[in-house]
């Protein structure tokens, strides 16, 4: 049985990138006792991955600094997998942190969508925010061929990212249309906190070619990738290449939310001007609320943090103008990213659509619904628990894959012993 490592707070941030810190700093500031538990080995998310020092990102220092002048306790490497009333869990290495707190803030990020094709499985196949991750974490990618794929702000930033380490771009190819995407640029040249960002990337990525109405089709190779075969325009075009990077924009990580019965509307948070989720005392920022980028979630981090720690409803004046723009951010790319319908049409019977169970597309046509292609295929049961497969289930089918049941993620059976060591055992985990 694993160590158990008692604490107790009056905010507790879950999540450790942007949203997050600014919630645990915004609360600690007001005099609260504020814990931040992030599943990384240290702080930023994604978009602060590679820390304080983020080329082109002064925000990131800022909130750094903000957060260091604090006495916020800050866990990295420990992962949430089950929550009571006010008391939550999570696994880190050696122990099992029991912590109970007052308010709860949920700050857990989003992941990419990513649809199936044929040979998507192929090394060196990846997505465009994991090939991004990996050249941060010390992955060189110098002279390698790379062909970015997909729709989405994510592409551009990961194209950047790439290009800046020496590898080189061959093309972004972008699903949406001219039309479509020249609304998008509009909408997002109108807004004051994007537009700088949108140009200095336009700027960047100025040599390298940027197609619209073309996505991949097949990923051509033995064990890697050697070239990928695009739709362009209605014809296909075949390009050599060393990297695939796909997104298909990103799908909120909702699923301790949902364990805790916070209400969602179109797949994203339900939150109120305060951030207050349907669930009194748990509060959400950032892309689990909706996918808007970082002046979104930092906006929403510091108008939670300040709502759990002063227990007040009425957003002061100083953050109504960002909240305002946070909304408008996330409406310009839920509308921007839409995904075309003949993107239904990317797996063959043989494409493997689970690959973690090795569940092929044939095999979930002859099923209604979401449970009854997980009972029998297993589709959604393997190690990541449906989070790449149930949201291109969900576009392919439009079922809802996964129902959240405890545990949240794959932990320890001694980290699961914790639970009842002395305590009455949660109705959640009962089975009759």
């Amino acid at each position: 049985m694993n160590d158990v490592r008692d604490m107790c707070c009056g905010v507790l941030v879950v999540g450790g990138g942007p949203a997050g810190i600014a919630a645990a700093a915004t609360a600690a500031e007001t005099g609260s006792s504020v814990v931040l538990l992030d599943d990384n080995p240290a702080l930023g998310g994604q978009i602060w991955r590679a820390g304080r020092k983020v080329a082109n990102v002064t925000a990131a220092e800022k909130w750094f600094s903000r957060l260091e002048r604090t006495k916020v306790s800050v866990i990295c490497g420990a992962r949430a997998f089950h929550a009571e009333r006010k008391v939550l869990f999570a696994e880190t290495r050696d122990a099992v942190c029991r912590i109970e707190h007052e308010k709860l803030i949920l700050a857990t990020g989003a992941r990419e969508r990513f649809l199936p094709f044929p040979g998507w499985t192929l090394r060196n196949v990846l997505g465009a925010g994991a090939l991004q991750a990996l050249i941060k974490s010390g992955v060189r990618v110098e002279g390698r061929r790379i062909v970015m794929a997909g729709t989405g702000p994510l592409l551009f930033a990961a194209a950047d990212c790439a290009r800046q380490h020496g590898g080189i771009v061959l093309c972004i190819a972008e699903q949406c249309s001219w039309l479509q995407y020249l609304e998008f640029a509009l909408r997002t040249l109108a807004t004051s906190t994007k537009n700088i960002e949108a140009l200095r990337l336009a700027w960047n990525l100025r040599n390298i070619p940027h197609w619209k109405n073309s996505w991949p089709v097949e990923a051509l190779g033995n064990d890697s990738i050697e070239a990928v075969r695009l739709a362009r325009s209605g014809k296909m075009e075949e390009i050599a290449c060393d990297y695939l990077a796909c997104g298909f924009h990103l799908v909120p990580n909702t699923e301790l939310p949902e364990y805790l019965g916070c209400e969602l509307e179109n797949g994203c948070v339900l939150v109120g001007e305060d951030q207050q989720t349907t669930v009194a005392g748990i509060y959400c920022a950032g892309e689990p609320t909706g996918i808007g980028g970082v002046e979104a979630a930092l906006t929403q981090g510091e108008v939670a943090g300040w709502a759990a720690a002063t227990n007040q409803k009425t957003v002061p004046e100083q953050f109504r103008g960002g909240f305002k723009r946070a909304r408008h951010v996330v409406k310009i790319l839920e509308h921007g990213t839409r995904l075309r319908r003949e993107l239904l049409s990317l797996p063959t019977a043989e494409t493997f659509v689970c690959r973690c169970e090795d569940v092929r597309f044939a095999e979930l046509h002859s099923h209604s619904s979401g449970a009854s292609a997980k009972l029998q295929t297993r589709c959604g049961m393997g190690a990541c628990q449906g989070r790449v497969c149930g949201p291109a289930v969900e576009w392919f089918f439009g079922w809802k894959l996964n129902r959240q049941r405890p545990p949240i993620f794959p932990v320890r059976c001694g980290s699961l012993a914790t639970l009842g060591e002395g305590r009455k055992r949660p109705d959640s985990w009962r089975t009759e």
